[in-house]
């Protein structure tokens, strides 16, 4: 009995000691999203000389991170409210003393590349679509898949919709890539494409699809920390990022995919998009597999970068190559770009959309405002979806 009171005692000690930051004061409520929705951030740092908060916080120039000065307040809370933000998702972070931090008080943290960001939704418009709504949900696996031609096992993730599991019906499938320095879960965090998915889907707006995300760093076998590399240091630039090998391998995709789902095998069925990066390999992709898909998407195309002392057979013969698939012919080929997109990507969509021009091949081009951000790109995902497949 003796024994079994001082467990007890030591139980209810440990269960104070976790639970301290409950008993001592409120906790600040940061954001609060206001019912003019206006945002308030707080944080409390008595000792600090300087506090801002940095990030997509003004809805119509979310190209870089905006900056604003924090007040400080009674008990050394600062706080600042913005204006009136537009139904978005937004990600922001505080600096004290000059110090990146996420904010104490919000728990929903999301990583791109290295940087903790937190976010959070204005609800009443688009972002309503990035919500978890009350609708049929589908499925998201992580899948391990055999990459021969990178010597390796690879991670991609792969969204099912909803009803997938009870059927024994075909769907197409669209494989969705993302940018430099994401990987296979970056669509599913920062582009929200499941809940696009199921909310575009249940609302009828969209065909039941599969969409396979992949991780287009054929260095890797999987993000960080969830590969065989452990825990490496989160870098941008990775070998292999742009010089041919994912292209050349991606025939390792789509052989995992329809031999492991149930797929028409059809190019009427496929469809290829991505943003950035993966806008770069998407057109490299469709260009290298001219047969292959019936849709194209291009988001932010990162075409303008320079390939410096890159030698690959994915990247020559461009013009034979886009006159083969002008001539196998496609249903859809989409390109999104904002008006305030870096100088060189910019012009190097601008290039590519003049040699396709020149043969005849026929495109949709869609400026927008905005640059190269997560905002668009959401926006991309989801014009693009509703005009797949029908």
């Amino acid at each position: 009995m003796k024994k079994l009171s001082v467990l007890i005692l030591a139980f209810i000690t440990f269960s104070l000691q976790a639970q301290q930051d409950l008993f001592n004061e409120p906790a600040l409520v940061s954001p609060e999203i206001n019912p003019d929705k206006t945002v308030t951030f707080k944080i409390k740092a008595p000792l600090a000389q300087s506090v801002s908060v940095s990030g997509s916080l003004d809805g119509e120039n979310a190209f870089a991170p905006i900056t604003y000065s924090m007040e400080k307040g009674e008990k050394g809370i600062w706080s600042f409210t913005t204006p009136v933000l537009p139904s978005e998702l937004y990600r922001y972070n505080f600096i004290v003393d000059s110090v990146r931090t996420v904010d104490p008080a919000n728990s929903y943290v999301i990583r791109d590349v290295s940087n903790l960001s937190n976010i959070f939704l204005v609800e009443g418009g688009k972002a309503d679509l990035y919500k978890v709504q009350d609708v049929p949900h589908g499925t998201v696996a992580y899948r391990w898949y055999d990459s021969p031609g990178n010597s390796k096992k690879r991670r991609l993730s792969v969204y099912t919709p909803s009803g997938y599991e009870n059927n024994t019906e075909d769907y197409p499938v669209l494989y969705l890539l993302h940018g430099i320095g994401g990987d296979e879960e970056a669509w599913l965090g920062s582009g929200r494409a499941a809940q696009i998915m199921d909310n575009l889907i249940a609302q009828g707006k969209a065909e039941p699809m599969i969409v396979v995300m992949t991780n287009g760093n054929v260095y890797q076998d999987a993000s960080p920390g969830n590969g065989s590399s452990g825990f490496p240091k989160i870098t941008f630039m990775l070998p292999n990022t742009m010089d041919g090998k994912f292209e050349e391998t991606f025939g390792d995709v789509i052989k995992f995919i329809e031999d492991n789902y149930r797929t028409s095998g059809t190019k009427a069925d496929r469809a290829i998009a991505g943003l950035s990066m993966g806008g770069f390999h998407t057109a490299n992709i469709s260009l290298n597999y001219p047969n292959t898909f019936d849709y194209v998407g291009l988001f932010s195309s990162a075409l303008g970068v320079p390939m410096n002392n890159v030698t690959s057979k994915m990247y020559e013969n461009k013009e034979a190559k886009l006159k083969q698939q002008m001539k196998n012919g496609y249903q859809l080929y989409w390109m999104g770009m904002g008006e305030d997109d870096m100088a060189m990507i910019y012009k190097g969509n601008e290039n590519f959309r003049k040699e396709m021009d020149a043969i005849g091949m026929k495109y949709e081009y869609v400026e927008t405002s905005g640059g190269h951000t997560w905002n668009n790109w959401r926006d991309y995902l989801t014009t693009f979806v509703q005009r797949l497949f029908k």
